[in-house]
């Protein structure tokens, strides 16, 4: 069997070959031990700054080769994603910056960013134009607005990732989701569901009329799924009430999951924190798989499917937290229980997140060679 073979069987609910291993995406330090060189690939500073300094092709020349070069070498990997392969438009207007210290900058609209080197990014820490003080109404988001078109540009290495592997792997592409609304931030994003209900319920059926206008060129020619991605949990529990989230979120979640279907087969959800009160909604939204099994969130593998059995197909079971701070025996051993559980069926294999920024190369190497010791039936 091939990668797409394998992952489409346990879609299924048949028996592969051998248990499919997925990454929801690898970054750039990995990517680049892997191929030997130096990749734009997953590399948000660098990609920040070669759009700030009007460098954009040489990101595209970068992200249209080193993507494929990695998962080629990475022969095990039978799901990959958009996320290493999204470029920056074509039509992108470098914005005037200025640099204030080493790892400080700020743009023209006078917001500040600073350079995080445990996560590889720049992080936003000062916002004059944020909506901390906007009052939203329902009429801020009207019925007959219209949607932003999809810009082709954006896919081309994606594309290319979809005809060079596309016939021998499971690729997932990007489906927007905007289920939970969060306006004007975090923090107050969830109290406007309390009181302004009725503009959270206008802005969510905004996202959703605007994410089905441009299904239809946003998901790509061959690829074999949309992966949604919105994060619902905590480390404890999901961010709302399941009762309200039923109200506010379900519908949307629904609706897109069925949209989408009209124009590919499969639909995945990405979700960190903890979830178990709402996954009986996932299910019953039509969702087919659920990645980000978050551990240190209570989100273990072997217990979901114990409960749910294999009305989703489970992705993840490797803790991220080992693959970044453990030692290569203890990742062994992780794999090893993660693989004895995928092997009763319905579960793709993979970090509970990603091959994050930092994860050290032995232990990903390690992880490999456990899996390829461990996962064949």
């Amino acid at each position: 069997m091939n990668g797409l073979e394998r992952v489409v069987a346990v879609m299924e609910g048949r028996q592969p070959d051998r248990v499919p291993l997925g990454f929801y995406l690898a970054d750039c330090d990995i990517i680049g031990h892997v191929i030997g060189r130096k990749t734009y690939a997953r590399d948000k500073i660098g990609q920040q700054v070669a759009l700030w300094e009007g460098r954009r092709d040489e990101i595209v020349a970068s992200l249209m080769g080193d993507v494929i070069d990695f998962y080629r070498k990475i022969d095990l990997c039978d799901v990959l994603t958009h996320k290493e392969a999204i470029l920056p438009s074509a039509n992108y207007q470098p914005q005037k910056v200025e640099r204030l210290a080493d790892d400080v900058w700020r743009d023209e609209q006078g917001r500040v960013y600073k350079v995080s080197e445990l996560s590889n990014e720049f992080v936003c820490v000062e916002d004059p134009t944020g909506d901390a003080e906007r009052e939203f109404r329902p009429e801020d988001f009207p019925e007959d607005d219209v949607p932003g078109e999809v810009d082709e540009t954006e896919f081309a290495a994606f594309d290319r990732l979809i005809a060079e592997l596309g016939g021998e792997r499971f690729i997932l592409g990007p489906g927007h989701l905007g289920a939970m609304v969060l306006l004007g931030g975090m923090e107050r994003g969830l109290m406007e569901y309390v009181t302004n209900p009725e503009a959270v319920r206008a802005a969510a059926r905004r996202n959703v009329r605007h994410a089905n206008a441009r299904d239809g060129r946003a998901i790509r020619p061959g690829q074999h799924g949309v992966l949604f991605e919105q994060d619902y949990g905590t480390t404890r529990a999901p961010m709302m009430s399941p009762a309200m989230f039923r109200e506010f979120c379900f519908p949307a979640i629904r609706e897109r999951t069925q949209h989408v279907k009209r124009h590919t087969k499969y639909a995945f959800l990405h979700s960190c924190g903890n979830t178990w009160p709402l996954i009986e909604m996932f299910i019953e939204a039509g969702l087919d798989g659920y990645q980000s099994l978050q551990t240190g969130a209570g989100m273990d593998i072997d217990k979901l499917r114990e409960k749910f059995g294999t009305k989703l197909v489970w992705w993840g079971g490797i803790p991220v937290e080992t693959l970044v701070k453990g030692t290569a025996d203890e990742v062994r051993r992780d794999v090893r229980r993660a693989c004895k559980i995928a092997k009763r069926g319905g579960v793709i294999l993979g970090p509970s997140h990603s091959i994050a920024y930092g994860m050290p190369y032995e232990n990903f190497l390690a992880m490999l060679d456990e899996f390829d010791r461990c996962a064949w039936y």
